[in-house]
């Protein structure tokens, strides 16, 4: 799908769901069109709406009604390619079942396995639902492919802010007519507040912690692990772990740290930042802590520049976060403790959590695979742009470059 750009999508019947946050799907469909697509698309709530307000169908009734509803819209509209963000939403789930029966193309977006100049769309699904290969042996026969470069995104936090409340704001309004509808995440108007609230912790951490990343650098280099959390309602939790909570990994990870690492090791949690306003897991560390007799050994950190990070991590633990693919990047030890794309022989470490922390030092990541492995990934699965803020020199409504040259 990334290779082929627009020109795919030629004569088909093309049938847009939800979306990410703001405009993208409707500028998607203006660009379909131009291309020669027929596009429909489904509306599910106020914020769906309010982004795509002609040219749709609304759908108010009840999840039960959704498969009945959904087959029967594509067998009438003779619907030939199916376009969804994310996976693992009840809707999708249900659509994507049918696609499948229906032998439908399904595109699949997702915010980026490689952050932040990309955007990830792939064909039948992403994360553990992925086709992509991962037998070593597959990558090592490839060819030498040389990556090109790509236009810088820079910045999208506050377009993404923006768009949020704006979609929150009008799910809420439109939530009588919409009444049956069931986000995947909280939705409120009030999110909003937890946004302002990560505008000021950045700055409050930032002043906090500025001190931080010199004095690991300095002082405990390729003596501290590395774990990066994820954000609290992440499909890579629910969906593609065997957490509970992002809690329940914390607690797993410190007590495995506790038991089996080295102890002149210590382990530095980095918050994700999208979280920042929703979540603060200080006290959670604080009590497991002083319950292992951790003091010390243990660090709660925010917004620290990941790169540096890694270059001087003895080792970084994750769930399946496009965290463990720049931790490769630096040739870093890997572990991941859920399902993720980059997770074999050869690139992550495959034995248990508890024997990581002694044998890191022993596992080295061979790169000339994990080079062929981003190459492939990037070719196949990744288009240069953000759903929220545009490339300006590019001439389409999206404002992404859809083919990798």
């Amino acid at each position: 799908m990334v290779k082929n750009g627009f020109s795919q999508f030629q004569g088909k019947k093309v049938l847009l769901l939800q979306g990410p946050l703001g405009a993208f799907f409707k500028n998607l469909a203006l660009d379909l069109e131009a291309a020669g697509a027929t596009v429909f698309k489904i509306n599910f709530n106020g914020g769906d709406w309010f982004f795509y307000p002609t040219k749709a169908i609304n759908f108010n009734q009840r999840l039960s009604e959704w498969p009945h509803f959904y087959d029967t819209f594509i067998q009438t509209h003779h619907i030939d390619v199916v376009l969804l963000f994310g996976d693992c939403r009840p809707i999708h789930q249900v659509a994507h079942a049918i696609s499948v029966e229906r032998n439908l193309q399904i595109g699949v977006f997702e915010e980026g396995y490689i952050r932040p100049d990309y955007i990830t769309l792939e064909q039948y699904g992403v994360n553990a639902n992925s086709k992509i290969p991962q037998s070593p042996e597959f990558y090592q026969h490839l060819p030498d492919t040389p990556i090109n470069e790509v236009a810088s995104i820079g910045k999208s936090f506050w377009f993404a802010a923006l768009w949020g409340m704006i979609y929150f704001t009008a799910c809420a309004i439109a939530k009588p007519y919409f009444r049956h509808y069931q986000h995947h995440r909280s939705l409120s108007i009030w999110q909003g507040l937890f946004w302002l609230r990560s505008f000021g912790r950045k700055w409050l951490y930032g002043f906090q912690q500025k001190n931080e990343l010199e004095t690991l650098i300095k002082e405990r280099d390729k003596k501290y692990f590395l774990l990066a959390l994820q954000v609290h309602n992440d499909a890579q939790i629910h969906h593609h772990s065997d957490f509970f909570s992002v809690d329940a990994f914390i607690s797993e990870v410190i007590n495995s740290f506790s038991l089996n690492a080295p102890p002149d090791c210590h382990l530095v949690i980095k918050h994700h930042p999208l979280d920042r306003g929703f979540n603060h897991y200080g006290h959670l560390i604080h009590v497991i802590c002083q319950r292992q007799g951790l003091k010390n050994r243990i660090h709660y950190i925010h917004d620290l520049h990941l790169p540096t990070l890694l270059a001087h991590a003895k080792g970084v633990v994750v769930i399946n976060s496009t965290v463990g693919l720049s931790a490769l990047d630096h040739a870093c030890p890997v572990i991941t403790c859920g399902n993720a794309i980059y997770d074999f022989e050869g690139l992550t470490y495959q034995g248990s959590l508890d024997s990581f922390w002694k044998n890191a030092d022993s596992f080295k990541v061979d790169q000339n695979l994990y080079f062929k492995f981003l190459s492939y990934l990037i070719n196949h699965t990744q288009i240069n742009g953000n759903y929220y803020k545009r490339l300006h020199h590019v001439n389409n409504h999206t404002g992404i470059n859809w083919v990798l040259l």
